[in-house]
């Protein structure tokens, strides 16, 4: 299912609601990770215990937010809007699609290009931007991001990574790299969704015999 943005705009209330319990595309990145020895993180039983809580009551549990992630969702926006004036597109916006196949899981694009495409949006820090305008090297964790978004758009063949900083000179204010879909990381990523769901069921499953 698709939910737009004009009936659930993101960040408010309704849209909340419609992401509590799921598997999301930002926080993929702790059901794949994993230690050294090969167990998973901790950060996958933390997740995990966050979408148990959402799933019992139905609500999204309160996330952090800084003035740097303020930052982000005030720039949000105006790196938008550069990104359709460079490449003459409009940016479809949604508010969040859920996968296909999977239940409880799906994820909130910051656009659809075409329907080939979309597009993930950063507006980090002055140090972090220039950084990755020098190194022109993506975090794995957004990678995980974006080809789980590729997972829940299956007509997606790439994924257009722009990081903004309007505090920069203007050629140097904006980066944009292309991610191309990887089916075999994407077919490892839904197993892992689908095995990180079991085991939710089950422990529900226990705490309602409780």
């Amino acid at each position: 299912m698709i939910y737009s943005e004009e009936d659930y705009p993101q960040g408010s209330d309704e849209w909340q609601a419609i992401r509590a319990g799921k598997v999301t595309a930002s926080k993929i990145t702790d059901i794949m990770a994993k230690l050294k020895s090969g167990a998973p993180s901790a950060g996958r039983k933390t997740y995990m215990g966050q979408l148990i809580a959402e799933r019992l009551t139905g609500v999204k549990s309160d996330s952090f937010s800084n003035a740097a992630m303020q930052w982000g969702v005030e720039t949000e926006p105006q790196a938008r809007a550069a990104y359709e004036f460079i490449n003459d597109v409009e940016v479809k916006r949604f508010a969040f699609v859920d996968h296909s196949v999977i239940e409880w899981a799906g994820m909130s694009p910051d656009g659809e290009v075409c329907d080939d495409g979309g597009l993930e949006i950063k507006c980090p820090n002055t140090a972090t931007h220039i950084d990755f305008l020098i190194t022109k090297k993506i975090p794995k964790k957004y990678i995980d991001q974006m080809q789980w978004q590729m997972a829940c758009r299956p007509q997606w063949k790439w994924v257009d990574y722009m990081s903004f900083d309007p505090r920069m000179p203007e050629h140097l204010n904006k980066l944009i790299i292309r991610v191309d879909r990887d089916n075999d990381y994407i077919n490892e990523m839904e197993m892992a969704v689908v095995r990180f769901n079991n085991e939710i069921n089950e422990k529900l499953t226990t705490l309602e015999k409780m």
